[in-house]
């Protein structure tokens, strides 16, 4: 005999309800989670965990949903909420202020900023940060991450630059493939109508926003704020006075840095060096 279905509680959270609307248009449907992992390419037994709100929500599954439902966008406004829930409620206002940037500037020193990193690196970064974190949340941190990069490719999406120390191409995250591809990712970013790519190298020297990574917003309201982060711990800064000392500090950062074609040679001459285990 079957176990009992678990109950679910739509009113906790985004989450809940999006994992209860599931079982609901599953029912309707009369779809075991069987029949929907073969529609959705997503395995049953990680099905069972979104509808019981035991993982985030993949961001390609709520249009698959709604196909497969007949629902038009009933799963995808529902993931509009319930992604903000993948992230502990110390970042949740990050991320809604995140949401509302039309334009981000960021600095980083040492990894590839989260919005603009491939799936693979995500990975890699997690395993080294937690060595001792399972396949599952590590997973799950990784649907987290790619989910915040649904904000660039909005239509419109918000103008994106970003500062990278030298550091950032040269310290690898997983093997040289993994390398390579994140590097490519870099350099298709590196100059487009809405990103801008710029490599800070090393003979720069020190400057002002070293210790730390920085990200800069521009509200759609046109307020300015300021986030800056450091190994576990992230701090918001609202106040006008203090954001606008770290524009100008970003600003003439961004005035000593190399050109988006120079980063982009660069970036390309790293990307040589890797080894490649195809041809050693």
């Amino acid at each position: 005999m079957a176990a009992p279905s678990k109950p679910l509680t739509p009113d906790r959270s985004a989450r809940h309800m999006f994992g209860a609307k599931m079982r609901e248009h599953r029912g309707r449907a009369s779809m075991s989670l069987d029949a929907l992992s073969d529609v959705v390419k997503i395995s049953k037994a990680h099905l069972s965990r979104i509808e019981h709100a035991e993982s985030p929500v993949p961001p390609e599954l709520p249009a698959m949903l709604d196909a497969a439902f007949g629902t038009e966008s009933v799963f995808t406004d529902l993931y509009a909420l319930a992604r903000k829930e993948v992230h502990p409620d110390k970042f949740r206002r990050r991320m809604e202020l995140e949401a509302r940037a039309v334009v981000i500037k960021e600095y980083s020193p040492q990894i590839v900023p989260g919005l603009i990193q491939t799936e693979r690196y995500a990975r890699a970064q997690f395993k080294v940060h937690n060595p001792k974190a399972g396949e599952r949340e590590i997973e799950d941190l990784v649907i987290g991450r790619m989910s915040r990069q649904d904000l660039l490719i909005g239509d419109p999406g918000p103008d994106y630059a970003v500062i990278l120390d030298e550091a950032v191409l040269r310290r690898s995250y997983g093997d040289s493939a993994i390398m390579r591809e994140q590097l490519g990712r870099l350099l298709d970013l590196t100059l487009t109508p809405s990103t801008y790519v710029q490599v800070l190298p090393f003979t720069h020297g020190g400057h002002a926003l070293a210790g730390g990574s920085l990200s800069l917003w521009t509200l759609d309201d046109g307020a300015l704020v300021a986030y800056e982060e450091a190994i576990t711990t992230g701090t918001l800064v609202e106040e006008n006075a203090e954001v606008q000392s770290r524009m100008r500090a970003y600003d003439l950062l961004s005035a000593s840095a190399l050109s988006p074609v120079e980063s982009a040679d660069l970036i390309r001459s790293v990307m040589e060096a890797l080894p490649d285990e195809h041809h050693p």
